[in-house]
């Protein structure tokens, strides 16, 4: 159980963090480029920190394609909450209409068919 988890706690927190990087600097537009660079990729530093060892052992249990669909739905759920909670941008029907989308094509990622009998 811990080899499928943990590598999903892992992605998650370090998702937590790239969306503080990439977008958190948008709150505070008045301080100068040069030092919203610096906080990014001192954050950023964070983040590569449990996204390589979330790779790492989650190759043990997923397909690196599995990874990585798990990684942008995992990118999307806190991009949401942190754009509504942080950035007081919530979202709209459309955008919830997309993510579900997006939750199909993360189905089929995962989905396996029976192997089909000649």
């Amino acid at each position: 159980m811990t080899a499928r988890l943990l590598p999903l706690l892992l992605l998650l927190c370090s998702n937590i963090f790239m969306t503080f990087a990439w977008y958190g600097h948008l709150k505070y537009k008045a301080s100068p480029l040069w030092l919203a660079i610096l906080a990014s990729w001192g954050i950023a530093f964070f983040e590569y920190s449990l996204m390589v060892p979330a790779n790492r052992l989650g190759s043990s249990a997923y397909s690196v394609v599995q990874l990585k669909t798990i990684q942008e739905i995992l990118t999307l759920v806190v991009f949401a909450g942190f754009s509504a909670w942080f950035l007081g941008q919530p979202l709209k029907w459309n955008h919830y209409a997309a993510f579900a989308l997006i939750v199909g094509a993360a189905f089929l990622m995962f989905y396996e068919p029976a192997a089909v009998r000649t």
